[in-house]
């Protein structure tokens, strides 16, 4: 159950690297080799109320480490296909993170947008558009390429997060961070086979991994937005969450600064979805997945006891 919660907890700060279609790509490509330090604030109005946060970024060639401004020291480095998570020093967790090289069909239309100035730099607009909606709109650094600023729509045109750097510094020097490293933390594993959809409403299925606890998790992605999808043979649990239910079942969802958290039970143990997704899209993506399930009594109390899915 910790091996989760600490794993998720890195999602919500790094998402996983995406074969994104070509004209996304272009626009994105310079950002990734992009070198600064900046603090970003994100804004989002979700069902349950706005939720907000401050993140300090820095990025050197493609290596990106994030801190956040949450009730513990959490630091998350990313760079070549590997994240790992920091807290207090010590490493808690890592994988490595890759789509491989396979295009996706295109998903996002791009179109240009206005010249503009922000944080008194020039920058270029973008409109990303899907199904002829608009989706998000990207500010783009004409220096260095950088994602000044990012707002996401749902389908209905309204602000659903908005990503924006407060602070953007290309000249002072990245604060050096020691490699992590800790005995006794394995590397998550890449699975080949999974029973799990490999295209819902446009996102693909990207790499699936499990650990030595037999926890898996699996990425989609359509080019931009993304989530996670969690099974797990113990009782996934959320505090200060709230219960809705769906046509598929039942949920226990947690909103946070730029992400979204259902977690559910199943008779074979615990699922939990986590995503940038806006909500729209929520209700058609967990229709796809596995749905709940009341385990019956037995289950749930043995679950209760132990934290375990019932011997087979």
């Amino acid at each position: 159950m910790r091996r989760l919660a600490l794993i998720i907890a890195a999602l919500v700060l790094v998402s996983p690297a995406t074969a994104l279609a070509t004209e996304l790509d272009e626009v994105l490509e310079r950002s990734k080799e992009a070198t600064y330090s900046a603090e970003q604030i994100i804004s989002c109005s979700t069902p349950d109320g706005v939720r907000d946060a401050i993140v300090r970024i820095t990025q050197d060639a493609g290596d990106v480490t994030v801190s956040s401004s949450l009730g513990e020291e959490v630091e998350v480095s990313s760079g070549a296909g590997v994240w790992s998570l920091s807290r207090e020093g010590g490493l808690v967790a890592e994988a490595t993170v890759s789509a491989g090289d396979e295009k996706t069909e295109p998903v996002y239309v791009v179109e240009d947008g206005e010249e503009v100035e922000f944080l008194g730099r020039d920058a270029l607009s973008y409109l990303l558009m899907r199904d002829g909606e608009l989706r998000a709109e990207l500010l783009i650094d004409d220096e260095t390429g950088a994602v000044l600023e990012a707002v996401t729509y749902t389908v209905d045109a309204e602000v659903y997060c908005e990503r924006r750097f407060v602070s953007f510094d290309t000249t002072q020097p990245l604060a050096e961070t020691e490699a992590f490293s800790a005995p006794g933390v394995d590397p998550l594993m890449l699975v080949e086979e999974s029973s799990l959809p490999e295209e819902v409403l446009g996102f693909q299925r990207l790499d699936q991994y499990q650990d030595d606890e037999g926890l898996r998790f699996a990425y989609y992605s359509d080019g931009f937005f993304s989530f996670a999808l969690f099974e797990t043979s113990s009782v996934v649990s959320l505090t200060d969450a709230t219960t809705v239910g769906l046509d598929s079942g039942a949920y226990t969802r947690l909103f946070t600064a730029g992400q979204v958290t259902y977690v559910w039970e199943t008779r074979a143990g615990g699922m939990a979805l986590i995503g940038d997704l806006p909500p729209d899209l929520h209700e058609a993506v967990l229709a796809e997945m596995p749905h709940p399930q009341d385990p019956g009594f037995f289950r749930r109390w043995w679950r209760n006891l132990f934290g375990v899915a019932t011997p087979r």
